[in-house]
């Protein structure tokens, strides 16, 4: 027998967008089993909770998970007088309370119940358990804290699981001075300055634009410009100068957009559609509902805050384009703005997500934790029709039917995954892929070094020989000989790959005698 939220969903033939995650039984003993995307629970006749929604409502807030869009609609489907008939019979109930609370919130519905005037506060979410609002709001009414890190408009939420947590316990900049003993202060700068134009590269892959070297640069430019400095980076002035700098002044349609937008691929026959975003007319109370967050979780943990604000943004799908690269722009400028990395400093996450199948494969799935369950939803609720013009210039054959049903689903999503990995992405990002670029800098400076204790050069064409000889095999070509005659000397071409190669191989370098 189900029992808590999924008793509720079943009884009221609710279709949510996202599913609940745990599913609770009453059986003959207390266990658990959980998945990436699961948890059955069973419970002793003990815990058997009354058979109407108060009964499963107050179960599910006490075991099971917060799922906002799952309230939205019960209680659209409910109607206030369950709600008013539970907080009648419990006025001080704390279950009751909660229910009542959410049901106003949610719905902006005032229920036919008196305010409370005495008893103690209670906290409507557990900070131990869920990412929640830093000052909590006093609601008089309910006698309750409000602590949900969002607005009404867009509440995302974010479960502290055990690996959350542990992989929350990352401290980047404790990180990062450890490179700075490590490889130095100065090393770690020039490594950022390169890292800067790496991240850009590696991000225009993600998009599959990886020849476009001049947008490339123009990302780059971007990063190092406005990452941490920009003011309002969520409010539209501001993501039209980070798109134009992205696309170019004279791209098209910049802003926000005034057209229906899907993430797809082309076929043969049509596109196929995999996800859907939220209609232009929503796009703005959207974001606004994202500012609203930013300002009411400053000083929870930076990366939790960094990867929701860049995965909520890209669900959002503000702009025609360069959603992606914002996306990414915001982990960044999130976790600088928050002192968690030095101002000037960029973390190359689209290379580490580059870097591997594992994390490439971990991002398309963290991206379709949320698209996936959606687009099951909502399949046959879209179509390809008459091509018009949009008000923002777009021409487009898009029709969803479904815009106001799947609201619920775009302003309540559940980030958790979102966070786990981008708490992963950034660990091997500082650990590995920054420290790598430290340790192969500082190698070839000491190339350098070496090389003109056996010839005297400029750093360009010292530069020039350490690449040639580095890509092929520690061999010197003809036509590097053609480029440098006094290679041509056996003697000093062996004393030349030496010095170079023994830099990269991290060793003294080996006396040749003549």
């Amino acid at each position: 027998m189900l029992i808590g939220f999924k008793a509720l969903e079943a009884r009221y033939a609710l279709a949510l967008a996202q599913p609940l995650r745990v599913a609770s039984r009453i059986g003959t003993m207390r266990k658990s089993q959980e998945s990436a995307d699961q948890v059955q629970n069973q419970y002793p006749a003990s815990y058997r909770p009354a058979d109407d929604f108060a009964g499963h409502f107050e179960f599910g807030l006490k075991y099971e998970e917060i799922h906002l869009e799952f309230f939205c609609r019960l209680f659209a489907a409910t109607g206030p007088q369950a709600l008013e008939d539970w907080c009648r019979r419990e006025p001080f109930g704390q279950y009751a309370r909660r229910a009542g609370f959410l049901y106003e919130w949610l719905t902006g519905q005032r229920l036919n119940l008196p305010d409370l005037d005495n008893g103690g506060y209670v906290d409507l979410l557990s900070a131990q358990h869920y990412i929640t609002r830093l000052v909590p709001l006093r609601e008089r009414r309910w006698r309750l804290n409000n602590n949900l890190p969002g607005t009404p408009a867009f509440c995302p939420l974010i479960r502290r699981s055990a690996a959350l947590q542990q992989a929350l316990r990352f401290d980047a900049a404790a990180a990062l001075a450890e490179l700075d003993d490590t490889f130095g202060a100065d090393m770690l700068l020039r490594a950022a300055s390169w890292l800067t134009l790496k991240e850009s590269r590696a991000s225009f892959l993600i998009e599959k634009e990886a020849d476009q070297s001049d947008r490339i640069q123009r990302f780059a430019d971007v990063m190092a410009r406005h990452c941490g400095q920009i003011d309002d980076p969520l409010g539209d002035a501001s993501l039209y100068t980070l798109q134009a700098g992205i696309l170019g002044e004279q791209a098209l349609g910049l802003g926000l957009r005034r057209s229906p937008v899907f993430v797809g691929q082309a076929s043969l026959r049509e596109d196929i559609v995999h996800y859907i975003a939220p209609h232009f007319d929503d796009v703005a109370p959207l974001l606004e509902g994202l500012k609203a967050f930013e300002v009411a979780t400053r000083g929870a943990e930076p990366i939790a805050r960094a990867a929701a604000l860049a995965f909520a943004f890209v669900y959002i799908h503000p702009m025609r384009d360069g959603n992606g690269r914002i996306h990414r722009f915001l982990i960044n400028d999130s976790l600088q703005r928050d002192r968690a990395i030095p101002h000037g400093m960029i973390l190359p996450v689209s290379a580490t997500i580059t870097s591997s199948s594992a994390f490439r494969t971990g991002y398309e799935r963290t991206l379709e934790s949320f698209s996936r369950p959606f687009m099951r939803r909502y399949a046959g609720r879209y179509r390809f029709g008459e091509t018009v013009t949009c008000e923002d210039g777009t021409r487009s054959n898009f029709i969803f039917d479904d815009y106001p049903d799947a609201l619920a689903a775009w302003r309540y999503p559940d980030l958790s995954a979102h966070v786990l990995y981008t708490a992963q992405v950034i660990e091997h990002t500082i650990r590995t892929e920054m420290a790598d670029e430290a340790r192969v800098l500082r190698r070839f400076e000491q190339a350098q070094q070496r090389l003109k204790e056996v010839i005297e050069m400029p750093n360009q064409d010292a530069n020039r020989v350490i690449r040639a000889l580095k890509d092929n095999g520690w061999h010197i070509s003809g036509k590097l000989k053609k480029e440098y005659p006094r290679l041509e000397h056996e003697l000093t071409a062996l004393q030349v790959m030496e010095a170079v190669q023994s830099a990269f191989e991290d060793r003294e370098c080996l006396p040749i005698v003549g």
